[in-house]
């Protein structure tokens, strides 16, 4: 599938499964997190949207503003952080490479990479809108 180029229905039509949808206040600056923190690669990248991969995974970013008609709009915090509660968790991601990112990136760093007694070592990293990010990897 080529995410450049497809139709915004006939991307609608091949999801499947578990999606994720990330509302952010500013598209830019969210693009620029996850690529460089996290190695990720965005597509179709535009003020209100853009396609996210990571591996084989896919999730897709909306700004607040086109969430205007969107229930969920009203129940979004003023201020950071946002997804209190949720981590989305990046499998197979070095989390002290992404620490070394996020820092040089002056992310907030909530837990350093530490290795876990369920055999994985991770770190915990806030991005500009205040979720939270796990790289993590095997012991």
């Amino acid at each position: 599938m080529d995410y450049e180029t497809i139709s915004a229905e006939e991307f609608g039509a091949s999801l499947r499964g578990i999606g994720l949808n990330i509302l952010v206040r500013d598209m830019d600056e969210e693009v620029r997190f996850l690529s460089r923190v996290f190695g990720m690669t965005a597509h179709r990248v535009s003020e209100d949207f853009a396609i996210i991969t990571s591996g084989k995974a896919i999730f897709q970013l909306h700004t607040d503003h086109t969430y205007s008609e969107n229930p969920l709009l009203g129940l979004l915090p003023e201020t950071p952080p946002r997804g209190a509660g949720i981590e989305i968790r990046l499998y197979d991601i070095d989390p002290d490479q992404c620490l070394i990112q996020a820092e040089m990136a002056d992310a907030h760093i909530l837990q350093p990479p530490a290795d876990k007694p369920h055999g994985l070592r991770e770190a915990y990293i806030l991005c500009p809108n205040g979720y939270a990010w796990v790289p993590s990897r095997p012991l």
